[in-house]
């Protein structure tokens, strides 16, 4: 018989206990057969085996050792499990795609999920959609609209690339350990076409980033060296603006008037 397994700090654990949330969890994600599943840290299995009653394909992506173990010991038998000993944050999940997107799964530790978003975001061509468990917090900016003090940068690039859907919260007592903070369940779903024609990636991350970089900054200031008065005059931008004022749009019409510059 496994050892009880003590949660890791270093790891970001918080386990996933609660029986009617896990059933919940597993009702929104609507696993069918033929879909190739791929969950984020499984950690003791609580969403693993719901997951491979739906006789889906399961891939699971797990960092910490004891866990892989532990793992390995429930669900090798069966041939529609892999597991993957490995950090998600480098993770190559395009790889395992075969003749249908991938779903993603996970409840993502608070420490890494922001990049791990970004990290899943240049895949997304790969993935039909993810549900995961995340900070509130995180949820909420996701979804955040313009001129909401939560509008910034995540939300712009994940909006960017997908669909977003709060579905609904879990309360800290469903974990062991019990996390400080309220924890919700999202759905992203990337777009079939992309929504917005930007003509130079790299350029419009850069302008994003460097928007958001001082919140309380005018974007005149903040995008000192990039964009001039002519270049918001020629797209309408007024630069004395901040940057949660400027939707999506505006970002992709500084963006693509400076390619041409």
């Amino acid at each position: 018989m496994n050892k009880p397994h003590k949660a890791r700090k270093r790891f970001g654990q918080n386990f996933l206990q609660d029986s009617h949330i896990i059933h919940q969890i597993v009702m929104s994600i609507d696993p069918m057969p033929d879909d190739h599943l791929v969950e984020i840290g499984p950690g003791q299995g609580a969403i693993t085996q719901p997951l491979l009653d739906s006789q889906c394909r399961l891939d699971v992506v797990e960092l910490d050792r004891d866990l892989v173990d532990r793992l390995n010991t429930q669900f090798s038998h069966l041939d529609r499990f892999t597991l993957h000993s490995a950090d998600a944050l480098s993770f190559d999940f395009a790889a395992l795609k075969k003749d249908k997107p991938l779903r993603i799964i996970g409840n993502l530790p608070y420490n890494i999920s922001t990049p791990l978003l970004f990290h899943l975001l240049s895949q997304a061509a790969h993935i039909q959609d993810m549900h995961f468990m995340l900070q509130k917090e995180i949820v909420n900016r996701l979804e955040a609209q313009l001129g909401s003090k939560q509008f910034g940068r995540l939300s712009i690039m994940i909006q960017l690339h997908c669909q977003v859907e709060a579905l609904f919260d879990v309360e800290p007592e469903c974990f062991n350990p019990q996390p400080k903070v309220m924890s919700s369940i999202v759905r992203l779903t990337p777009h079939a076409a992309p929504p917005y024609a930007i003509d130079n990636m790299p350029l419009f991350e850069r302008i994003v980033r460097s928007a958001f970089s001082q919140r309380r900054k005018t974007i005149r200031n903040t995008l000192k060296g990039i964009c001039n008065d002519e270049v918001f005059q020629a797209t309408q931008i007024d630069p004395t603006s901040r940057a949660e004022a400027l939707s999506i749009n505006d970002f992709v019409n500084l963006s693509n008037h400076l390619k041409y510059e």
